[in-house]
């Protein structure tokens, strides 16, 4: 495995101004990115990790997460459940967002609502 180089960017300004909306009080995360800056670099980790070979994830990342996952008391199950649920609401977000860009107004595709189902014929047999 190898390591390719993933600079840490800044935040992007829209992503900063809705973080700032969704948590008005701040977060313990949001202050350390205030606080501390970059925390991990892949820098740091590079005298791990062969110059050839498959890359794999930015390990700046992964020690953030651990570091997050620590302070949050969280097992790694329920670390790996917090992430499933965070990448639903991003999508969900992501659907909405588009279906207000094109101005449609159509739902999200998904089984309908009991009371707007079919319902299926019912046969009377002999009793």
């Amino acid at each position: 495995m190898s390591l390719q180089p993933d600079p840490i960017g800044p935040v992007p300004d829209e992503m900063a101004r809705v973080a700032r909306a969704a948590f008005p009080k701040g977060s313990r995360y949001l202050h350390m990115r205030d606080v501390l800056g970059t925390v991990f670099a892949d820098a740091d980790f590079a005298d791990l990790y062969a110059p050839r070979g498959r890359p794999v994830e930015a390990p700046w990342r992964l020690a953030l997460v651990t570091v997050m996952q620590f302070a949050e008391g969280l097992s790694d199950r329920q670390a790996a459940e917090a992430v499933r649920a965070r990448i639903q609401l991003t999508r969900a977000r992501r659907r909405t967002t588009r279906r207000r860009a094109t101005g449609s107004s159509a739902v999200t595709p998904g089984p309908a609502p009991r009371s707007t189902r079919p319902r299926r014929a019912t046969t009377t047999g002999p009793t």
